[in-house]
This record gives structure tokens, C-alpha cells and sequence, in this order.
């Protein structure tokens, strides 16, 4: 839990888009942040925390949240 919570600010700090989430089967998608809005720090933590950009949805990704 502690890290979805850190994950969520760092992306808070980025904007606070009305329907942040979309999740389907096993896949968090955070929406409405783009990865050139992100600085590299936060990236690369993001990164460690579970959260990965996709290039061909154009929006974070994480497997680690999204399962049930």
C-alpha cells in the first residue's frame, strides 16, 4: 500500500486530472499525465515503484496494482 500511496503523489504532483484510474484485467492505467510532463527523477522512481510508461497507450502502466 505504501508504495501505490508514493506512486499517486509523485503523479499528483503532475496534475490532478477528475478520472485519474482506468483498470482492467491485471493493468492500472494512470491517464491524463504524459511522460514529458514527468522529470526523469520521478521516472525512474515511478520505475521502481511498478509504474511503466507505455509509448503505444500513452499512459502509465502498472501490472504490480492492477492484479487482483
Amino acid at each position: 500500500m505504501k508504495e501505490l500511496i508514493e506512486a499517486l503523489q509523485i503523479f499528483l504532483k503532475y496534475g490532478n486530472p477528475p478520472y485519474p484510474t482506468n483498470c482492467s484485467h491485471d493493468i492500472l492505467a494512470i491517464m491524463d499525465i504524459t511522460k514529458e510532463q514527468i522529470s526523469e527523477t520521478d521516472i525512474l522512481r515511478l520505475n521502481e515503484l511498478g509504474f511503466f510508461w507505455s509509448d503505444k497507450d500513452h499512459c502509465f502502466f502498472s501490472f504490480k496494482f492492477g492484479s487482483a
